[in-house]
């Protein structure tokens, strides 16, 4: 063994205190006071790092990982996604309890949280879940070159907004978070897809992943947790990690600066 191998210091974790689930908003708690979004992301995937099952995220969910889920929506104040998660998974608006409306009113954000779409294409269905099933109509954030087209589909089920880059045809992730912050939307929540969340990480705009790993493997080619033409190196600094009786592991990380 080498004297960098003897400097090494694991941890064991199987003897920890047990979390109340009461206890999760503290744990997962955005930053106070914040002056400019901070993006969260929560994702899953298998042991052999697949993102989804027979193409959906849900195939790989267990009772925890669902109850963390409500969490994290119930103290954010967006939702943001992708449009292909948005048709995979068969989203509707955020759906939260009389208590988790209540919380989220003691803090001084609104009842329920809208979700945010990017979309280059802008191709949502109107009459899709998204928009039939929700309390707040959801923000769509599209191009240039299809903000009108969308607004004509959608009409006034959707708040549309032009969130292009300097390329016409796509969507500026930064443009997106600048007008979440206009809009005092701070604490940002995004649930993938991969593809959205390559576009955040490739400009350095994530501030932190919440990773559950579901103890099963998926094999095949499905994606992973992000998506990205280039190779993105983000260090990551463990923040805490937690189990359950099902075997799952969720890990909160920050971006180390």
């Amino acid at each position: 063994m080498t004297d960098d191998d003897a400097a090494a210091r694991f941890t064991r974790l199987d003897s920890l205190a047990s979390v109340d689930a009461a206890e999760l908003p503290r744990l997962y708690a955005y930053p106070r006071d914040l002056t400019r979004c901070w993006v969260r992301a929560n994702m899953i995937a298998s042991v052999d790092g697949g993102a989804t099952v027979d193409g959906r995220a849900g195939g790989l969910a267990g009772p925890g990982d669902r109850v963390l889920f409500k969490v994290m929506r119930e103290i954010a104040d967006v939702v943001l996604v992708g449009a292909g998660t948005v048709r995979a998974e068969n989203y509707s608006g955020a759906q939260l309890s009389a208590a988790s409306r209540q919380a989220r009113q003691a803090r001084g954000q609104s009842e329920v949280p809208p979700i945010a779409v990017v979309t280059a294409s802008g191709a949502l269905d109107p009459n899709s879940r998204l928009f039939e099933l929700t309390e707040t109509p959801p923000l769509v954030f599209t191009t240039n070159a299809s903000a009108v087209a969308t607004r004509d589909r959608l009409h006034d089920q959707a708040d549309v907004v032009d969130a292009s880059s300097a390329d016409p045809i796509r969507v500026d992730p930064a443009a997106v978070l600048a007008e979440l912050a206009r809009r005092g939307l701070y604490r940002v929540l995004c649930e993938g897809g991969p593809t959205l969340l390559g576009d955040i990480v490739a400009l350095n705009l994530l501030d932190e992943l919440a990773l559950t790993v579901a103890p099963m493997l998926v094999a095949g080619s499905p994606p992973r947790v992000v998506s990205s033409a280039s190779p993105v190196s983000t260090e990551l600094r463990t923040e805490h990690i937690l189990t359950d009786d099902r075997g799952y592991l969720y890990l909160r990380y920050t971006r180390r600066d």
